[in-house]
């Protein structure tokens, strides 16, 4: 009996040093939402994606300004991992990721930005 007070004292104090909210989530320097502050906007895609061309297709029409970080070089892949993305098109707006093809997603996570896209 001893040992399963001493399972839950140690579980409830290691939960509690995790989940601690006076701290900020650190990034990890490929992550890249290091860089896009509030608003910047970072596409991952691919050449071979279909979903990945309508989408930069439907940001050109709407004027979006945005980076694309190719995941098929090393620097995109990082970022890839960084984020625990495991599809494309993977888009970063801000802070918030959009995992794949979600115009919905995508609409509202654009339109405080001035952007009307889909």
């Amino acid at each position: 009996m001893r040992i399963v007070w001493v399972l839950v004292v140690l579980a409830a104090i290691g939960g509690w040093m995790h989940f601690r909210g006076d701290r900020e989530p650190t990034l990890h320097p490929d992550d890249p939402r290091v860089a896009t502050g509030d608003d910047r906007i970072v596409m991952m895609a691919a050449e071979w994606c279909g979903y990945c061309r309508k989408q930069q297709k439907a940001f050109e029409l709407a004027n979006v300004r945005y980076r694309i970080l190719d995941v098929d070089t090393p620097e995109g892949d990082r970022a890839m991992q960084a984020l625990g993305a495991r599809g494309v098109p993977t888009t970063v707006i801000g802070q918030e990721v959009v995992y794949g093809y979600n115009t919905a997603e995508l609409k509202e996570k654009l339109t405080p930005l001035g952007y009307r896209v889909f």
